[in-house]
């Protein structure tokens, strides 16, 4: 009984610290001005981050494609975030 609880104790922190790394995610995708085109679930000037995902499901290059249009901005325009920065948002859209 004690192993099923501390199993389910672990998901839940777990599940809470996921929420928290997503919300810092979105967090830098405001502070990189991502969220000035583009919206998790609706389409603004660009497409919605869930759409960006759902095009490039179950492609195994999805990440270093989109990874590469935002660092040399070829196939989408100049980004203010870092390259390393862009690894961290692409991994957080392509998982929606």
């Amino acid at each position: 009984m004690k192993s099923i609880v501390l199993v389910a104790v672990a998901a839940a922190g777990l599940a809470v610290a996921g929420a928290a790394n997503a919300a810092g995610e979105a967090d830098l995708a405001q502070k990189s001005g991502c969220m000035t085109c583009h919206a998790v679930d609706t389409k603004k000037m660009g497409p919605a981050f869930k759409d960006v995902a759902a095009k490039y499901k179950g492609k195994a290059d999805a990440e270093a494609t989109v990874v590469t249009a935002l660092d040399t901005a070829k196939g989408h325009p100049k980004v203010k975030s870092s390259p390393d920065e862009n690894k961290t948002l692409v991994k957080w859209i392509l998982s929606m």
